[in-house]
């Protein structure tokens, strides 16, 4: 079975973030799914410059973990991204990476993959910032995973986060839908039930 990615995009590798992510990891590793959790840091973040180099090449431009993502991007069955809520969104650290990493990866690369998005905020805009961090998944066509609540886990620390029981149980949630569905899609393969093969895309402009 594939492995599940999560991108850690908090400032602080071991934060809310973290802790929300450990939870979905431990459900996943308790049936037998191979995780892999990687920080983006702290330094500066390139933004997508539309260069448009990736498309010639397929590797973006600035050599850093996007490039090692799509190295491996064919034994990865989902992909989890996680942010802290700033301003009622994402971080612009994960945006940056996450715009430049789903631009330079072929979109059939992603056809049929399972994403979900996890949001840490101290009080509120948690809904607006996991709505945000989606529509990565869901122009792509991936899969969505639901949990019994938004994505969220609330709290000024880790500590904090580690006290939020039905934040917490989201997350487990989250883990127990992902490992169905992982199953489920290894169970149709199997039975020669594949994954739709879609149309080119059309792309027209609105002027």
């Amino acid at each position: 079975m594939k492995k599940v990615l999560f991108i850690n995009g908090s400032p602080n590798e071991n934060g809310c973030v973290s802790i929300a992510m450990d939870e979905v990891i431990t459900v996943l590793s308790d049936n037998g799914i191979q995780t892999e959790k990687i920080w983006l840091g702290k330094k500066a973040m390139p933004d997508c410059m539309a260069c448009m180099k990736c498309q010639e090449t397929g590797k973006c431009v600035f050599q850093d973990q996007v490039n090692e993502i799509a190295s491996e991007i064919d034994e990865i069955g989902g992909i989890i991204v996680g942010s802290p809520v700033y301003y009622g969104g994402p971080n612009g650290r994960l945006t940056s990476f996450l715009d430049r990493l789903f631009f330079s990866i072929p979109d059939d690369k992603f056809n049929g993959k399972l994403g979900a998005s996890i949001v840490s905020c101290r009080r509120g805009g948690a809904s607006a910032a996991f709505e945000r961090l989606n529509q990565y998944f869901l122009m792509e066509n991936m899969h969505v995973v639901s949990s019994q609540y938004w994505n969220q886990v609330h709290g000024f620390s880790a500590e904090d986060v580690k006290k939020d029981e039905e934040g917490l149980q989201t997350m487990r949630t989250l883990g127990r839908n992902i490992v169905w569905l992982l199953k489920a899609i290894e169970n149709g393969e199997k039975s020669n039930i594949h994954i739709p093969e879609h149309e080119e895309k059309t792309f027209t402009n609105f002027i």
